[in-house]
């Protein structure tokens, strides 16, 4: 089950969700709405597809002109353009990988020189033991660890070992200093579940800045209906940014909106279908 719960601090949602065991795949089936995506702006792509191709086992590609990451459900394109900041200090936190043996993850991480970033990005309040840049979430007895990719990509890793692919995705992890509300209006434009992912909110201090130009420069939810959806978005008070777009040669159409926290949304049509 996908679940999205407010949680007052960075990580906790792992005491109450376990990694999903199956791997849903960017298609929509019976669901609206799909994860789809993440969008990177990096100053050498290849350094960054060292992070998730060599070290992190997904899948390099093209398509079209844009060089782009495969795992089994999510997709990462970049853009050759220097990022204005890391992923953390944004609404779009981290993002979260599920593996099938963290302690082998880790050390290929390590070796590529990526910082294991466990004990620093631990919140205060979640009991567990760190040893070696694992964390075991106690009493679940689940394996967790935070690494910085490049320029400031932090992601979560989370150990599922009942997976068979290298890696895939398990979470976004959002941060507002308003979450609770944050949390009701993905709820309200998206749905509470959404397959292939689990959205976690987190309560910050004080407000956070947008993803635009950041490393994770915007999210992205495959919509196999979106000229309707749009239609409903705009029902419901939010504005469209970019209407619907048809992709000229290709099967695929976007759009673009924005939450009230600045966080850049890209909405997709045929995704799976594009190479």
């Amino acid at each position: 089950m996908i679940r999205q719960t407010v949680v007052p601090f960075l990580g906790a949602l792992i005491l109450v969700t376990a990694p999903t065991g199956a791997l849903a795949q960017i298609a929509p089936g019976d669901a609206p709405v799909v994860y789809g995506h993440h969008h990177v702006n990096a100053t050498s792509i290849d350094e960054h597809k060292k992070f998730y191709v060599d070290a992190l086992g997904g899948i390099a590609t093209n398509s079209g002109p844009t060089q782009v990451v495969k795992f089994p459900n999510v997709v990462i394109f970049f853009s050759a353009k220097a990022p204005t900041d890391g992923s953390k200090g944004s609404t779009a936190d981290h993002l979260g990988l599920q593996v099938p043996d963290l302690r082998t993850t880790i050390n290929k991480l390590r070796a590529a020189g990526y910082p294991i970033v466990t004990k620093e990005e631990m919140p205060a309040g979640i009991k567990a033991e760190i040893t070696d840049g694992i964390a075991t979430i106690l009493p679940a007895n689940l394996a967790i660890a935070f690494v910085m990719g490049p320029e400031g990509a932090k992601v979560e890793l989370v150990e599922n070992k009942a997976q068979t692919a290298p890696s895939a995705l398990h979470h976004i992890h959002f941060a507002s200093h308003e979450a609770t509300e944050m949390k009701a209006w993905y709820d309200k434009v998206f749905g509470a579940k959404i397959p292939g992912v689990s959205l976690l909110f987190t309560q910050t201090p004080s407000p956070v800045a947008g993803t635009q130009g950041r490393v994770v420069d915007h999210i992205g939810f495959e919509i196999p209906k979106l000229a309707d959806f749009l239609k409903e978005v705009e029902a419901k008070g939010i504005k469209v940014d970019l209407g619907y777009t048809p992709i000229k040669g290709r099967p695929l159409a976007i759009a673009f909106i924005t939450d009230p926290w600045d966080t850049r949304i890209e909405l997709t049509e045929g995704l799976p279908q594009i190479p």
